[in-house]
C-alpha cells in the first residue's frame, strides 16, 4: 500500500508531503509530491500504486518505462554512444565524423533536441529544404542515411519504442549525379604509355612510377584508397596466378578483395618493389584530392603530343583541336579523373566480351543490376541474330518441326517409341559382337545409346574426361570453367 508523510527539518522547510510505494518488482520508492495538500498527495499515491499493479498483472509491460526514459535524453547523449557503437564497428573514421556532422545539422535545422523529438515529418521537411537550395540528390541522400541509421538503431537498442523514421525515403542518388564520367579510350592509353615515362615528376611521382599506377587501377579496378594501402606484402606475383589482396579495412565494402593481375604487368610490379620493405607502400601516392590533378596533366601532355604530331596538316590539326581525344572533360560534360580509371577496366572487360557475371565479380558490385546499369550497352549484342531465329521457327513447315522435335504436339508418340527400342536393338548387337555381355552392365546402359563426346568452349571432349564413367554418363554435377582469374589476361 501507498504511504503519504511529512518529513521533518530543515529538508522540508515547504511542507511537501512525501510519498511511499512498491514498484512491479517490489522495491519500495519514495518521492516527493511537491504539494501541501494532504489530499492531492494521496490521489498521486494512488496513482502510482495503481501503475505498479498494472505491470505486476502484464497489463502494462515494464520494459516501455526504460523505453519512455530514454526518449526523453538528449541527442547529443545518445550521439556519444552512438558515435561508440561505429568506431567499434570498425567504421572508417572518416565515415563516423560525416554521420555524425549529419545527424547534428538535421537536428540543428530541424529544431531535434531529444530523441523523442525525431518525426518523419520534420526529417522529411529538412530534406526538401536541402532540395530547394540546390543541393544533389546524392547529398540528400547522404543526410537521410545517416539520420534513418541512428533512428533505426535508436528503436533496436530499446531507446525508441519504434523506429519514426522508416517511412522516409531517400531520392535516388543516381537522378541527377553533378560528375558523370567516361571511360579511358584504348588509343588514348597508348598516347598515355608513348608520354607519361618520360615526362616530368608530379606531385613527388616519377612518370614511371605514375604510368604502373594507371596500369594497376586499369587492370584490377581498385578504388584510389584500395590502391594507396598496398604494401609489398599484400602482393603475390610468383603465384601460378599472379594477384594482388587488399584488407577488408580499406575496401569500400569492407571485404578482403582479390584481384588477379596479367603477367606482364606481375612483372612490372615485381621490378618496382624488389627494393621495397614490405611494410612499404607500393606506390607513392599524393593526397587524394591531387590525383584528379595529376592525371589531368598527364592527359594534357599526351594530349599536346597528340596535336603536334598533325601540326603541318592545318585540317587535320583543326579536326583534332575540337575533338574530345584526351580531353578530361568533353562536350557531353563526362569527366576522365583517376576513379574513371576503375569505370574503364569495367567499361574494356565487357568490350572484350567478357560474361557480365564475371565483370561484376571483378568489379566488386554488390548486385549483377549495378554491372549490368553501368556497362550494358557496352556487352556485345545479339539480338538481331536471336530475332532471326525466331523467324525460322513462324516459318517451318509440319514435316520440318516434326524433324526437329519442336513440333511435339503433332508428333506420334507410338513411333517414338518404335524408334527407341529400335536403336536399343541395334546398340545391343553391337555390344554382344564387341563380346561385352549385358550381366556386367547396367540396367540403364543396355536400354539407352551411349551419348556422344560433350563440347566445350576448347572443342569436344570425351565424356570419361569430363567427369563421366566408362559408360558415359555425364558429370551430374559439372564445375564451371575459372572465367575470374583468366579475364584481365585474357
Amino acid at each position: 500500500m501507498a504511504s503519504v508523510f511529512k518529513r521533518g527539518g530543515k529538508n522540508n522547510r515547504n511542507g511537501y508531503y512525501y510519498i511511499s510505494w512498491y514498484d512491479h518488482d517490489g522495491k519500495r520508492h519514495v518521492k516527493c509530491a511537491k504539494t501541501t495538500d494532504k489530499a492531492t498527495a494521496e490521489r498521486i499515491a494512488r496513482k502510482h500504486e495503481a501503475d505498479a499493479a498494472l505491470r505486476r498483472e502484464g497489463v502494462v509491460d515494464p520494459a516501455l518505462d526504460g523505453i519512455s526514459k530514454e526518449s526523453r535524453r538528449t541527442i547529443e547523449e545518445h550521439l556519444a554512444d552512438y558515435e561508440a557503437k561505429l568506431r567499434t564497428a570498425g567504421s572508417a573514421p572518416r565515415y563516423v565524423e560525416n554521420t555524425l556532422m549529419h545527424i547534428r545539422a538535421i537536428a540543428a535545422k530541424a529544431e531535434l533536441r531529444l530523441v523523442g523529438d525525431i518525426t518523419a515529418e520534420k526529417v522529411n521537411r529538412f530534406a526538401g529544404g536541402l532540395r530547394e537550395g540546390g543541393s544533389s540528390a546524392r547529398t540528400v541522400a547522404s543526410y537521410l542515411g545517416s539520420i534513418k541509421s541512428f533512428a533505426k538503431w535508436l528503436a533496436a537498442h530499446h531507446k525508441l519504442p519504434r523506429d519514426p523514421l522508416a517511412s522516409v525515403r531517400k531520392p535516388n542518388a543516381q537522378a541527377d549525379r553533378k560528375r558523370e564520367r567516361r571511360m579511358l579510350l584504348p588509343e588514348e592509353w597508348r598516347w598515355l604509355e608513348a608520354t607519361v615515362p618520360s615526362g616530368p615528376d608530379r606531385f613527388g611521382m616519377s612518370g614511371p612510377e605514375r604510368l604502373l599506377l594507371y596500369r594497376t587501377a586499369i587492370a584490377t579496378g581498385l578504388r584510389s584508397n584500395e590502391l594507396r594501402s598496398l604494401t609489398r606484402g599484400r602482393l603475390f606475383l610468383t603465384a601460378d596466378r599472379p594477384y594482388i589482396t587488399c584488407k577488408a579495412g580499406s575496401t569500400k565494402n569492407r571485404k578482403d578483395a582479390r584481384q588477379y593481375v596479367p603477367a606482364d604487368l606481375a612483372e612490372l610490379l615485381r621490378k618496382h618493389v624488389g627494393t621495397k620493405l614490405s611494410g612499404a607502400a607500393l606506390f607513392s601516392m599524393p593526397h587524394p584530392t591531387e590525383l584528379a590533378t595529376m592525371l589531368r596533366a598527364d592527359l594534357e601532355a599526351a594530349r599536346a603530343e597528340w596535336l603536334k604530331q598533325s601540326v603541318k596538316d592545318p585540317d587535320e590539326y583543326a579536326r583534332r583541336e575540337q575533338s574530345d581525344f584526351l580531353a578530361a572533360k568533353n562536350h557531353e560534360g563526362e569527366h576522365l579523373d583517376f576513379h574513371a580509371l576503375r569505370h574503364t577496366c569495367g567499361a574494356w572487360l565487357a568490350m572484350k566480351g567478357v560474361h557480365p557475371k564475371v565483370v561484376q565479380q571483378v568489379m566488386r558490385h554488390s548486385a549483377i543490376t549495378l554491372t549490368m546499369d553501368t556497362y550494358g550497352h557496352l556487352f556485345p549484342g545479339d539480338e538481331a541474330a536471336a530475332v532471326d531465329r525466331l523467324q525460322d521457327v513462324l516459318s517451318a513447315t509440319p514435316m520440318e518441326l516434326r524433324a526437329t522435335g519442336t513440333d511435339d504436339s503433332i508428333a506420334d508418340p507410338r513411333s517414338s517409341a518404335q524408334r527407341i527400342v529400335q536403336q536399343s536393338g541395334r546398340d545391343e548387337s553391337r555390344r554382344n559382337a564387341s563380346g561385352c555381355s549385358a550381366e556386367k552392365r547396367p540396367a540403364s546402359a543396355a536400354a539407352f545409346p551411349k551419348p556422344m563426346g560433350r563440347s566445350t568452349l576448347s572443342g569436344p571432349v570425351r565424356d570419361d574426361a569430363a567427369g563421366g564413367d566408362e559408360w558415359g554418363r555425364g558429370d551430374s554435377n559439372p564445375q564451371r570453367t575459372d572465367y575470374e582469374s583468366a579475364a584481365l589476361t585474357d
